[in-house]
């Protein structure tokens, strides 16, 4: 990462950098909201700016519309104003500023693709492609039956594997970040997935639950890689890791399950995260509908 040119705005940075970390804000956050902030910073230093104070709502909106003119997507200048907000609200608790002009910085506009949600037939694919290896099916399989996302997978230990004296089966899902601790059932499906891949763990001092065959923890990136290979091996197209948890929180809602029970089991902190699938689901009923009256 390359830093920060002026030093005023370089301790800034590292200050809001530190108060991230301190939070326990992951390290992908972290990393993403640093790069982001470095690249404002720069901006602004570039236009002759030194002081923090003396940046208007102006100055921002000029370090958007630079992005737009360097081709990022709205989506992604939608992040970098994420960023820039949550950087100003660090320096406006922290005293190093009065007022607080990202407030006022808007997004783009751009359109929310709908939730990916696999069909019946790549859901079975899927889980067929990825039998061959047991460490993999174990993490399709949870993924796919308990909707969690692959960090939280990635974070799990052998002792977040648990059992009530009522015996029912769970995972404990740790807090991270703004994320609360949460308990996730597993069904038979994912909890004997889990029973067969512990019989070929390899063994470890490590206690991370899925590691490699040197016992070390899978990493994120090495999770996503393996999953992405099943995906073409299983011919689906346009899928990503992200999806599974999408398909779990859609077919969960289409069997009935209430809105509140996903959005818990799931880890969402706003209801609305969770609705947004149930529009998806009416569309999807109507199409149904409508091709059954063309039969």
């Amino acid at each position: 990462m390359a830093e920060v040119q002026n030093q005023t705005f370089r301790d800034l940075h590292k200050g809001f950098v530190d108060e991230l970390t301190e939070k326990g804000r992951s390290e992908s956050t972290v990393i993403a909201y640093a790069k982001d902030i470095e690249q404002l910073l720069n901006f602004l230093s570039s236009k002759g700016t030194t002081g923090i104070d003396s940046i208007t709502i102006d100055d921002l909106e000029s370090f958007k519309t630079d992005l737009q003119e360097n081709n990022y997507t709205p989506k992604s200048v939608s992040r970098k104003i994420n960023s820039t907000r949550t950087f100003y609200k660090y320096l406006l608790e922290s005293g190093k500023i009065n007022d607080n002009p990202a407030e006022k910085l808007a997004h783009p506009k751009f359109d929310v693709k709908p939730p990916r949600v696999l069909s019946e037939m790549e859901y079975r694919a899927l889980r067929d492609v990825s039998r061959v290896d047991v460490r993999l099916y174990s993490i399709v399989e949870l993924l796919l039956q308990t909707g969690i996302r692959i960090g939280e997978l990635a974070n799990l230990s052998l002792e977040d594997v648990k059992e009530s004296k009522s015996g029912i089966r769970y995972i404990y899902i740790k807090n991270q970040g703004s994320h609360p601790s949460r308990k996730v059932p597993l069904n038979n499906s994912a909890y004997q997935a889990i029973q067969d891949y512990l019989k070929v763990r390899p063994e470890s001092d490590d206690d991370t639950l899925f590691i490699t065959k040197n016992g070390r923890p899978l990493l994120v990136r090495n999770i996503r890689t393996a999953i992405d290979k099943a995906f073409e091996k299983s011919g689906i197209k346009n899928a990503k890791v992200n999806d599974l948890r999408n398909t779990f929180i859609a077919h969960h809602l289409a069997n009935g399950v209430s809105l509140v029970t996903v959005s818990k089991l799931v880890g969402h902190k706003r209801l609305s995260t969770t609705e947004k699938y149930l529009n998806l689901i009416r569309a999807e009923k109507e199409d149904q509908e409508k091709n059954l009256k063309e039969l």
